[in-house]
């Protein structure tokens, strides 16, 4: 999955805060997240992130 920085993706969970949208800040083998409702930020593995990914959106998009 071709997944960059500074996509935002949704994902099948929400966060505690209510948020189910995350903000890519790294890629690599591990991803690091930013929660877009509190901005709480978190590092998870790449298996993880596309297992459970339901939309993403690109940087231009509305």
């Amino acid at each position: 999955m071709d997944l960059n920085v500074g996509e935002i993706i949704r994902l099948k969970k929400p966060h505690p805060c209510g948020s189910n949208e995350w903000e890519i800040l790294r890629t690599g083998m591990d991803f690091r997240l930013k929660c877009m409702g509190c901005e709480h930020q978190i590092m998870i593995p790449r298996k993880q992130v596309e297992k459970n990914i339901k939309k993403v959106k690109k940087p231009g998009d509305n």
